[in-house]
């Protein structure tokens, strides 16, 4: 379906039962809301609703040419324009990647919207700031942002008909992205204006400089992290408890790489639903 928020158009796929608990998926980057082919259906067999929508720029419809546009002020306005358009007051938070941190913005400026928040792969962004000011692991984790960043790195990975993507979709998916997987996201990211868009998230967004300041996180937490996922410091992670003053669990996956709702979806739908129903 499509929702419009303003001049902006969104596509999103709402699916599950229509009375279950609502769960907002919010994919990353270089994903796009079928980051979750796998994971949602293990939701819908339990009896939730989720609702993915395609985040600001992978839309036609919502891909505005300003850099600015891309803060994540604007993102997380978008998720609520989306719950809105739904008539949903609360939901649970699931955010991958960029979609975590989204997601983590969400639980700390807009928590009496966010029942609870399950963050993949991305720890809170305060942390991760902190451990990249102090630590020499986050410092080289974090590299990879700086040439994301840089003048011409589109045009680097759409060189060649997106063989360059191809070639980084396979590299970056550590080898745990099936073939299928990765067709789907090169697909995504060669269509005009989507790549450069996309990396505007990395642009407006200066996680290496600019004090995002997030602040302290007041609803039900489950951070999952990836203990071979290269783009995470141990001291981010550790470090993340101290911004979570609601309930708090820590889900370190040893085997499981940074790409976990595709490569796992069984344990991602396992710790969404502890979430959800912490009791049951």
């Amino acid at each position: 379906m499509q929702i419009t928020l303003g001049d902006l158009v969104f596509d999103v796929d709402v699916a599950g039962p229509a009375d279950g608990e609502p769960v907002l998926l919010l994919h990353g980057f270089p994903h796009n809301k079928e980051s979750w082919t796998e994971t949602a259906p293990l939701l819908h067999r339990a009896g939730l609703r989720t609702i993915a929508p395609d985040q600001r720029g992978y839309s036609d419809g919502a891909r505005p040419r300003e850099v600015d546009a891309y803060r994540l002020e604007h993102l997380a306005a978008d998720a609520l324009g989306v719950l809105d358009a739904l008539d949903v007051t609360t939901a649970h938070v699931v955010g991958h990647d960029w979609g975590a941190a989204v997601a983590w913005y969400l639980a700390a400026r807009h928590p009496g919207r966010v029942r609870s928040l399950t963050a993949l792969a991305i720890p809170h962004l305060d942390a991760y700031q902190h451990a990249y000011r102090v630590d020499e692991e986050q410092q080289h984790s974090s590299a990879y942002v700086e040439f994301l960043v840089s003048e011409g790195a589109a045009d680097h990975f759409l060189a060649d008909a997106g063989a360059a993507l191809h070639a980084w979709f396979t590299q970056a998916g550590e080898g745990v992205l099936t073939d299928a997987q990765i067709a789907r996201y090169v697909a995504t990211h060669t269509r005009p204006g989507v790549l450069d868009a996309a990396l505007n998230w990395y642009r407006a967004n200066n996680l290496l400089g600019e004090d995002l300041g997030f602040g302290p996180v007041p609803v039900p937490t489950t951070f999952v992290y990836s203990r071979a996922d290269t783009a995470v410091s141990e001291l981010a992670v550790a470090t993340t408890r101290e911004h979570v003053t609601g309930p708090y669990r820590l889900v370190t996956l040893e085997k499981t790489s940074h790409w976990q709702p595709q490569q796992d979806p069984d344990t991602v739908a396992a710790e969404i639903l502890r979430r959800v129903r912490p009791l049951s």
